[in-house]
């Protein structure tokens, strides 16, 4: 075994193995969190002189999102060369000191890994695009003849999900295949080269002490055999809800299986986690039988909109679909490729809310970097200054990706708020000044010290953290109530003041809507009517 860099953290002594069936992890889009030489993007060095934040906030583990080698195309999701770091945010060197410095804080790194498709810039793409038709190198990707008069016509039917076609033709007469940007050619799984290099990328970070992976378009990997017409336009409406010629095959499994073998050499329980939009929570469950992957993101939660019902509906498929695999169920309420929650929910109240009920729940939770600061989406970004490549496509994803990205405030009353020294690659709001860490720091009505708090009793109250299963209490219309042990959370997901007394909450934990409340009586709140929960809020009481 190469001798690694930087190990990974061990298993916690006393505990069960696994410390990813409860770990809150927080997702770092390297450049929008911190930027150390000024040039405007956020970096490694950035990223590792805010790990004791991230310590301090109580998170268990920091998701990277990519830092490769990268023409940054799709912001780094298009990578040249896996085993480099991209000049923009530093050197090998200083992804090592990052890891090494999270371990000593007693916090996991997770990598994130794409394996469904690279750069154009890629040395086995240049060379499959020098070496002509029929040529081994053009086995490693999907190229193939057009159809019609002179192959004039692409391939198949599918569309990217950028938007226009999934394919690209080359100089001579061929076509590729790119399920996202041109920029961006899919590899073809089903070769052997392909299969070797990707265990070996693994290897290459697990040896420099990463404890797992975030697996880029996990459900992409293998497409139907000779890619058949989907016989349809839009096509990207038909992701998520139903199995498509190049999302969620069968064949993807035995990629994991192979892949936890890898995992499993190392010592400090090393984890795949799957980004895999598949029709159904029993289909996700696919990805976490025993021997393949160990977390899947939850989408089905993700999408669910402000309403009891609807989410009541997606807890319970989401835990009853995970149960029979063994696997923990994630929570996630924002990441960098949809609208932060606070605008999708309508408020600030309901976000803070959101927060209580996600953590609250059995599992694992993710975080995204600025969600603690209950940062909006930035909806007003000019379009000269806008980034995303689906953007610039008609018919493809909405093109606000750019929205959620915008570079978080640290400290000061003007942009770049503490960022860095030379301004941000996007465009910051004048009234992210009272949003900043520094600003947010030691007010206990502030949306930080709600999430340290709220992470603070999720350690330390034995019933929080890992499990599979809640004990629904009843409550009216429009609420959710919960039980987990002594531990019970009530959510009013109305617009108005609720009146109910969960059965058996005898004092207040933590309130999304009033600060210092620990250790009031039940059913009283500070400016609130005895038994009355208020409109778009969340309360942790123990019984």
């Amino acid at each position: 075994m190469t001798q690694h860099l930087a190990d990974a953290l061990p298993a916690p002594t006393g505990t069960l193995p696994g410390w990813w069936r409860e770990a809150v992890i927080y997702q770092v889009y390297p450049r929008s969190f911190a930027d150390s030489n000024g040039d405007g993007m956020g970096d490694l060095e950035g990223i590792r002189t805010r790990l004791p934040y991230l310590k301090e906030l109580g998170v268990d583990a920091v998701w990277l999102s990519p830092f490769y080698a990268s023409p940054q195309a799709d912001a780094g999701y298009d990578v040249a060369d896996y085993r480099a770091i991209d000049p923009m945010f530093g050197t090998l060197h200083d992804a090592d000191a990052v890891i090494r410095e999270a371990h000593d804080l007693g916090l996991r790194i997770i990598v994130d890994l794409v394996p469904n498709h690279c750069s154009d810039q890629h040395e086995w793409f240049k060379q499959a695009l020098r070496e002509g038709p029929g040529t081994p190198l053009r086995e490693r990707f999907h190229f193939r003849p057009g159809r019609g008069a002179g192959g004039a016509e692409p391939p198949n039917d599918w569309e990217s999900i950028f938007g226009g076609p999934a394919w690209t033709r080359v100089a001579d007469g061929e076509w590729y295949l790119h399920l996202f940007a041109p920029e961006q050619p899919d590899f073809n799984w089903e070769h052997p080269a392909v299969q070797d290099e990707f265990r070996s990328i693994l290897r290459f970070w697990l040896d420099l002490g990463a404890d797992g992976f975030r697996i880029d378009v996990a459900h992409g990997l293998v497409k139907a055999p000779g890619l058949p017409d989907l016989g349809r336009d839009e096509q990207l409406k038909l992701l998520g809800n139903q199995v498509l010629p190049f999302f969620d095959q069968d064949g993807v499994h035995e990629i994991y299986r192979s892949w936890r073998t890898v995992l499993d050499e190392y010592a400090g329980d090393r984890i795949g986690v799957a980004e895999a939009w598949t029709p159904s929570a029993d289909r996700t469950a696919l990805y976490l039988r025993p021997d393949e992957l160990h977390q899947a993101f939850n989408f089905h939660y993700l999408n669910t909109g402000w309403d009891a019902e609807a989410l009541r509906g997606a807890i319970d498929d989401s835990l009853d679909s995970m149960r029979p695999v063994g696997a923990p169920t994630t929570w996630v309420l924002s990441n960098h490729d949809v609208v932060r929650h606070r605008t999708r929910f309508g408020s600030l109240e309901r976000a803070r809310a959101a927060a209580l009920l996600m953590l609250a729940l059995p599992g694992s939770a993710y975080v995204y970097q600025g969600e603690e600061l209950g940062l909006p989406e930035v909806v007003d970004l000019p379009d000269e200054v806008r980034q995303d490549p689906s953007f610039f496509k008609a018919n493809g994803q909405d093109g606000l990706r750019d929205g959620c990205r915008v570079p978080i405030p640290w400290s000061g009353d003007r942009a770049p708020y503490g960022f860095g020294d030379g301004g941000s690659w996007l465009p910051q709001p004048a009234e992210w000044a009272g949003l900043s860490v520094e600003a947010q720091t030691g007010d206990p009505a502030s949306t930080l010290e709600l999430y340290r708090a709220a992470l603070r009793i999720r350690r330390e109250q034995a019933d929080l953290g890992a499990g599979d299963h809640v004990e629904w209490l009843p409550a009216p219309a429009g609420v959710l109530a919960f039980r987990r042990g002594r531990f019970v959370c009530t959510v009013n997901t109305t617009g108005e003041p609720v009146a109910y007394a969960a059965p058996g909450a005898s004092e207040v934990l933590l309130s999304s809507c009033a600060p210092d409340v620990a250790g009031t009586a039940s059913g009283v709140l500070p400016g609130v009517l005895p038994g009355v929960l208020p409109a778009d809020s969340a309360v942790w009481w123990r019984g």
